[in-house]
């Protein structure tokens, strides 16, 4: 595992404006710390630099660990899971009133399988965030 200075961090964090940028939820509303994550885990040779470094939530790091691609659930072909530096989050996915991330696509639909997006728990949690306009 490489060191990654405070200085990347705070780059990272800044650019994500403190949300995750899989599932969305800011800083300031999770229970735990969010993460800095490789999107291609060193394991596979992702490199230790800003485009290959995102700001994740402790659960969508956890569920997507080194993963780089899954089934699409609708057709069962293999596709890349969604990449925060090279595609843009309203392409993939949209936040419903109740608290739903929708998939719009096919790396959609496999990122979310993948990092549980709307979990029971989960969906309830943003939901209520989305009550208070924290969301």
């Amino acid at each position: 595992m490489t060191y990654i200075s405070e200085e990347l961090r705070r780059k990272v964090a800044e650019r994500a404006e403190y949300r995750c940028e899989y599932c969305r939820l800011h800083v300031d509303n999770a229970y735990f710390s969010h993460e800095i994550d490789h999107i291609y885990a060193e394991k596979h040779g992702g490199k230790t630099i800003e485009t290959n470094l995102c700001l994740a939530c402790a659960d969508c790091n956890r569920y997507k660990s080194s993963d780089l691609c899954s089934l699409d659930p609708l057709t069962d072909e293999i596709v890349a899971l969604y990449h925060p530096r090279r595609q843009t989050w309203s392409d993939h996915f949209r936040l419903n009133d109740e608290g739903i991330i929708e998939p719009l696509s096919p790396r959609g639909r496999a990122t979310g399988r993948i990092l549980w997006f709307n979990d029971p728990e989960t969906v309830e949690d943003r939901r209520r965030l989305i009550q208070l306009g924290e969301f």
